[in-house]
């Protein structure tokens, strides 16, 4: 009876790590998935709530030189134009490919598509570092790629 009860205790302990870690992935994806919902459909009120305060994006992509280079993007001028009224129809659509966890920091990897008027435009890969403020994780980060098919 002894040894049965020990077992349920180190079970217990021992898992009880892989659920909280499978919950953290869960908020993450949650956030990370309502930016997306946010930016597919022009809502930056909920792209604004899954950030920090001060978040940066930038891209590491060709220039018309065909070099490298990280491009900085201004987050307010990100949300104007994604609030502008547009013809336009924008579709990133990603996989969730990695993803690390500590308790205040995760950094998340996720190839993607962009569609632009229901064609495919570029893809490349987002890597997200998110950090848990009070009310739950918010994305400080985006570097993203580009490249063509």
């Amino acid at each position: 009876m002894k040894n049965s009860s020990i077992l349920l205790l180190l079970f217990c302990f021992f898992s009880m790590p892989v659920f909280s870690q499978k919950k953290e992935e869960k908020a993450i994806k949650l956030t990370i998935n309502n930016f997306f919902k946010g930016l597919n459909t022009g809502d930056t009120a909920l792209i604004r709530s899954t950030c920090t305060a001060t978040p940066v994006f930038q891209t590491f992509m060709a220039d018309e030189k065909g070099e490298l280079k990280i491009h900085s993007e201004d987050f307010e001028e990100f949300l104007n134009f994604l609030g502008t009224p547009s013809k336009m129809k924008l579709e990133e659509k990603i996989e969730f490919e990695n993803i690390s966890i500590e308790p205040q920091m995760a950094s998340v990897w996720t190839p993607y598509t962009f569609w632009l008027n229901g064609k495919v435009n570029h893809v490349g890969t987002n890597s997200f570092q998110l950090v848990k403020e009070k009310g739950g994780w918010r994305i400080q980060y985006i570097l993203d790629t580009r490249r063509k098919q």
